[in-house]
């Protein structure tokens, strides 16, 4: 994903990166600490585990969409008065 600093890009990069390795250490340290109790619970523990990492990967991708939603505005605004300059 290009943003619009390099510095914005690589920070956004590593926070998504750090959420998905935050997401799978807590699915797997929740599965197999109730894998003792059983298959079902260790499942529901690993799901609650990886919550809070899923939550912070989506909370950057929707930073990240509306960024470009952004930028793609900003071009369409400007070829919009590029017309409206020529037609007058």
């Amino acid at each position: 994903m290009r943003l619009s600093s390099p510095l914005l890009s690589l920070l956004i990069n590593f926070l998504l990166g750090a959420s998905w390795a935050f997401a799978l250490i807590g699915a797997s340290t929740l599965f197999f600490s109730f894998l003792s109790i059983g298959i079902i619970y260790a499942i529901i523990g690993a799901f609650l585990g990886s919550l809070p990492g899923l939550f912070m990967v989506l909370l950057l991708e929707y930073f990240l969409m509306r960024e470009e939603k952004l930028r793609e505005l900003k071009k369409q605004t400007k070829l919009l008065e590029e017309l409206v300059n020529q037609n007058k």
